[in-house]
């Protein structure tokens, strides 16, 4: 379940990290209050998997899945560069995220 949870935290954190380009320096009522809801959420769940996952797994796994998703979401939301280079970079995070699970397949 700790791993469940670690993953919507991760999806959340992507969440918040797009909503703050949408609150425009927390600005705008709507997206400020949408993005500090999936900053507390996101957070909540980080800790809850962090008492069965040892940290340093759990907060690579957590920011890695944000920073693909975000680098993913603004290439496809903002128009933002989508060089081979870039791609690749963020392959060999999904790739490191994919051996921090099989590593601690025993949590």
């Amino acid at each position: 379940m700790a791993w469940i949870y670690l993953i919507i935290a991760g999806l959340l954190e992507v969440v918040w990290a797009i909503g703050l380009k949408y609150t425009e320096g927390f600005s705008k009522l709507w997206p400020s209050v949408g993005t500090l809801t999936a900053m507390g959420i996101s957070f909540f769940l980080l800790s809850t998997a962090l008492r069965t996952i040892p940290v340093g797994t759990g907060y690579a796994v957590w920011t890695g899945i944000g920073a693909v998703g975000a680098a993913i979401l603004g290439m496809v939301l903002f128009n933002e560069p989508r060089t081979a280079l870039r791609i690749a970079g963020l392959l060999m995070i999904v790739g490191g995220i994919v051996l921090l699970r099989v590593n601690s397949s025993g949590h």
